[in-house]
C-alpha cells in the first residue's frame, strides 16, 4: 500500500549578507561569522511515501544524478538508518536553483528531505537531533533545517536568530562553477579578520572575505559583480559565483533586471527571515 503524495515541498535559496573568515583551525575547517537570510525562490519537492524501504529519486533536470551520491537520497537514508524508519519514499524534484551558486541549492534540498520526511514518516525526530544529521551531509544544511534567519559562527553550526532588513534582491547567477574547497584551500584567502560581537556586525558595513579572491579567479563573476554595482550595493554570497544587489522597492529590482545584457542571467527575490520551509511545515 503507498499514500498520496505531499506536494510543493520548498528548498529555499539563502544569502549570505556577509562572510568573515576569522581564521583556520587545525583541523583545516575554517573560523567563520555569516549572517544568513533565506529568500523567496526555491526548489520544489514532492514526496510520496511507500511501505517498503526503497527510496527513489525523479528530477527534472538532466545535471542531477539520482544515485547514491545525491545528497537527497543520503539524506533520506541517514534519515532512516537514525530513526529506524522502515518506510521509504518516492521523491520528485523540480530543480530550480543554479548548481553551485554559493546560494545554498543542495544544501536546501537536503534539509527540506530530512524536515518533510521527518513529518510524514512520523519519526518525529526534533530539529536539533535533524541538524546533527544534517551536519553530516554538509556545513550549511543546519542552517536550512533550523528555518529562521540566522547569525552563525564556528565552522557555521552556531545559530543565533537575527532579523535583517527583508529588501528585495537582484541575484545574477554568472555561468561559472565555483568550489568551495578550493576557495578555501587557496593561500591568497585572508583569513584574518576580526571577531566582532553581533550588535557591531549587524551595525558594520558588510563585506564577503571569499569575493576579492573569486573575483581575481573567475573573470565572469567580476564582470557580473562591476556590472551591478552600478545599480545598487552589491556583493557575492557564499563562494560564490552568485552575486546579489539589495534595493528597497520590488519595482526597483525589476526595473534593473529588464536593463540585464543578453549574456547575463537572474531572478529578483525577497528576502525572508522566515524560510518558506518552515511556513509549509506549519501547514500540517
Amino acid at each position: 500500500m503507498s499514500s498520496r503524495i505531499s506536494q510543493g515541498w520548498p528548498a529555499p535559496a539563502k544569502l549570505n549578507l556577509f562572510l568573515h573568515v576569522n581564521g583556520r583551525r587545525d583541523d583545516g575547517y575554517h573560523e567563520l561569522q555569516t549572517l544568513f537570510q533565506f529568500i523567496d525562490y526555491c526548489d520544489y519537492l514532492d514526496f510520496k511515501v511507500t511501505e517498503s524501504s526503497t527510496l527513489k529519486l525523479h528530477s527534472n533536470m538532466g545535471g542531477v544524478v539520482a544515485d547514491s551520491d545525491n545528497l537527497i537520497l543520503r539524506a533520506a537514508k541517514l534519515l532512516q538508518i537514525v530513526s529506524g524508519c522502515n518506510k521509504g519514499a518516492e521523491i520528485w524534484l523540480d530543480k530550480r536553483l543554479p548548481m553551485g551558486g554559493g546560494i545554498g541549492g543542495g544544501s536546501s534540498d537536503a534539509a527540506t528531505t530530512l524536515v518533510a520526511l521527518n513529518a510524514l514518516w512520523d519519526t518525529r525526530l526534533n530539529r536539533e537531533q535533524l541538524k546533527e544529521i544534517g551536519l553530516q551531509l554538509g556545513a550549511d544544511v543546519p542552517v536550512f533545517i533550523n528555518g529562521f534567519s540566522a547569525f552563525a559562527e564556528g565552522v557555521g553550526e552556531e545559530f543565533q536568530s537575527v532579523t535583517p532588513k527583508e529588501y528585495w534582491y537582484l541575484v545574477l547567477i554568472p555561468d561559472v562553477h565555483v568550489s568551495t574547497a578550493e576557495i578555501f584551500q587557496d593561500p591568497d584567502l585572508p583569513r584574518n579578520t576580526p571577531k566582532l560581537d553581533i550588535d557591531s556586525l549587524m551595525k558594520g558595513n558588510w563585506q564577503n572575505d571569499c569575493q576579492e579572491l573569486v573575483a581575481k579567479r573567475y573573470p565572469q563573476v567580476a564582470k557580473t559583480l562591476r556590472w551591478l554595482l552600478e545599480y545598487a550595493p552589491s556583493r557575492m554570497t557564499g563562494t560564490g559565483a552568485c552575486v546579489f544587489g539589495e534595493f528597497e522597492l520590488q519595482q526597483q529590482a525589476l526595473d534593473v533586471l529588464a536593463k540585464l545584457p543578453s549574456d547575463m542571467t537572474g531572478f529578483v527575490a525577497k528576502g525572508a527571515n522566515i524560510s518558506s520551509l518552515e511556513l509549509r511545515l506549519a501547514q500540517l
